[in-house]
């Protein structure tokens, strides 16, 4: 992470937003490591920015996101309140973003980043780092707890095209 100028300066932005518990996650450091290992470097479609407070709403997503732009306007930003993801999600209400990320899709993806007061990287990951740097996308627990989720761990393996773009990538379908 500290070797990549860009996602440093993409930590640094956050840091200002006038809100506790904001990390950057998903992709912004799945693709970093993958990327890596591959020995490529692939532009990123987002930076996903979460965090957590149950008493803001999604306006309040977009008035992050302005001043994110205002800061790194190249930045594809997209803030995202995890407090309010369970009611798209169809689950009981959050906890907290690494509560938020243990119902994510992937064990790979379900990791974040931040700056902490000294500026060094913290690195939250419900699930550990294992699956990131072994190449494996697996599902979550929450994901094959529910047979009405197993399709979507599917379809974004697919869609996302993982195996194709970084070789090594393997993905393991839960049994049915």
């Amino acid at each position: 992470m500290r070797g990549d100028e860009g996602r440093m300066a993409c930590l640094r932005a956050v840091q200002v937003l006038p809100v506790s518990t904001v990390w950057i996650g998903a992709g912004f450091v799945r693709t970093l490591v993958w990327d890596a290992l591959a020995q490529r470097r692939t532009i990123l479609d987002d930076v996903d920015v979460i965090w957590f407070d149950p008493r803001a709403d999604v306006t309040r997503d977009h008035a992050l996101e302005s001043m994110l732009r205002s800061v790194l306007p190249e930045v594809p930003w997209s803030v995202r309140n995890q407090a309010r993801m369970h009611a798209r999600n169809g689950d009981a209400p959050y906890a907290s973003v690494e509560h938020a990320m243990t119902h994510w899709p992937e064990t790979a993806t379900a990791v974040a980043v931040r700056l902490d007061g000294d500026g060094d990287v913290e690195v939250l990951a419900p699930f550990g780092l294992a699956d990131l740097f072994d190449l494996k996308v697996r599902p979550t627990p929450h994901m094959t707890s529910r047979p009405d989720r197993r399709g979507i761990f599917a379809g974004r393996s697919v869609s996302k095209g993982w195996e194709k773009r970084w070789p090594g990538v393997v993905v393991e379908h839960p049994p049915l």
